[in-house]
């Protein structure tokens, strides 16, 4: 609600409140901010002169305040104050923060189904307190509905009503009271709490489509539209037009009650909020017959490149671009992750963002280049040291094989000697004979 400084000719205390800002002005007088001794805020209203002086207008508006003092609700503003002995009556409600109903459609659009339906129920709450109380709202509209943190809020109820004040240029009016009247007003007739059910109605429709359900015109054009035409419904959700259509019956008797409504709009909103959560967008498609890997990669390039007829298919590299190399033929290509092929492990994500190591189709690394070379070279220096040491135990041996058979002439041929063995020589005897016989050829 907007705030503007007070004028000169605005008082700057009522009663045991302090006057901050003027919040508005209407057919029943103006509208202040006001603050008690404690810092409570209120929505004070005092009444215009000429109205003040009409005795019935006193009478009738005792008898309002008295009823609004036994309503209890959460979705109303409470009264907290009222002097209907004063010069000017005045009274004092609780100070709702928030936009109207009617400037919150205004500037944002048209309500979510869910949305209006939540706020249907909680208003439909709310009359439900009101009527209890022995009091017909008579004039609800957006413009008299805040939407503060808590939930909606109604103002203004009962005592925006009176003699002799028109009731269409109330505080905040912007599309107009005519289009929000029921046809018994219109006619005259005697207001029941069917009446609210049927503003309600209207303005359940104007949150839905950001218009009057009466379309527009002057207030002669509305009020016949109520009384003799059928509402305009073609922008409201179909999980909301038959309710808001039944709301807004011609006949009283034909309305559904204020309870009726709060559970039926209490199970649409449900309804239309689960169907809300529910939507999720598509998940990627996972088609088992595209290929993964490099083979996509070259699936997404098929349709872009063309090549003539008889061309062999070029060779794609890695993915890193030229300075990859080219992959092998007959190379099966390495799976991609989330592939959901059997035996295929995810590779885990590291904190530097290098990708983990791959596994083959069997699950097992590959074997790693540099180390198989390592191995082979350990493998070749062991197998040329175990030939050079038996090439050296068959060397020793050799001596002792060569005196068995034929004497000192092996002997010396293994020594590089050519020279014959002396024939004195001993052939037999034992080992230390032998030895000494050798020995003398050499001497």
């Amino acid at each position: 609600m907007a705030m503007m400084r007070l004028r000169r000719e605005d008082p700057r205390v009522v009663g045991s409140f302090r006057l901050h800002r003027r919040l508005g002005a209407g057919g029943m007088g103006v509208v202040y901010l006001g603050s008690d001794r404690r810092g409570q805020r209120v929505a004070l209203k005092v009444i215009r002169p000429d109205l003040a002086e009409d005795q019935e207008f006193r009478s009738r508006f005792a008898r309002e305040v008295s009823a609004a003092r036994r309503i209890r609700g959460g979705c109303t503003a409470r009264l907290v104050a009222a002097d209907l002995d004063a010069e000017r009556p005045w009274f004092a409600t609780q100070y709702v923060p928030g936009p109207s109903l009617h400037d919150k459609v205004a500037e944002e659009g048209p309500m979510a189904a869910a949305d209006v339906a939540a706020v249907g129920a909680a208003l439909s709450e709310g009359l439900v307190a009101v009527h209890e109380a022995g009091v017909v709202h008579r004039d609800l509209k957006p413009s008299n509905i805040l939407l503060s943190p808590k939930g909606p809020r109604i103002i203004d109820f009962g005592i925006a009503w009176a003699t002799g004040a028109s009731t269409l240029t109330h505080v905040g009016t912007a599309v107009g009271s005519p289009g929000f009247l029921a046809p018994e007003q219109v006619r005259g007739a005697a207001v029941t709490p069917a009446t609210d059910v049927f503003a309600l109605g209207a303005t359940l429709a104007y949150a839905a489509t950001s218009d009057s359900p009466f379309g527009h015109g002057s207030s002669e054009v509305m009020l016949y539209r109520v009384v003799h035409e059928e509402p305009q419904l073609h922008g409201v959700p179909d999980a909301l037009a038959p309710l808001v259509r039944a709301c807004l019956a011609k006949d009283p008797e034909e309305r559904p009650s204020t309870l009726q409504l709060s559970l039926r709009l209490k199970e649409i909103a449900a309804r239309e909020a689960q169907g809300m959560t529910d939507v999720r967008p598509p998940a990627q498609r996972n088609d088992p017959d595209r290929p993964t890997g490099r083979l996509a990669e070259q699936y997404a390039e098929q349709p872009t490149q063309r090549r003539p007829q008889g061309t062999p298919p070029p060779r794609t590299g890695g993915t890193n671009g030229g300075g990859s190399r080219p992959a092998p033929s007959g190379s099966r290509p390495t799976p991609s992750r989330n592939t959901g092929r059997s035996g295929s492990r995810p590779a885990p994500r590291s904190g530097t963002g290098r990708q983990g190591p791959r596994t083959t189709g069997t699950g097992r690394r590959p074997a790693n280049p540099r180390l198989l070379r390592q191995r082979l070279f350990v493998f070749v220096v062991v197998t040329l040291l175990v030939a050079l040491g038996i090439a050296v135990a068959q060397g020793c041996q050799g001596p002792a094989r060569g005196l068995d058979d034929d004497g000192g002439r092996q002997a010396v041929h293994v020594l590089g000697q050519e020279r014959p063995s002396s024939s004195s020589a001993p052939t037999g005897g034992t080992w230390g004979e032998r030895y000494r016989g050798v020995a003398g050829t050499d001497g």
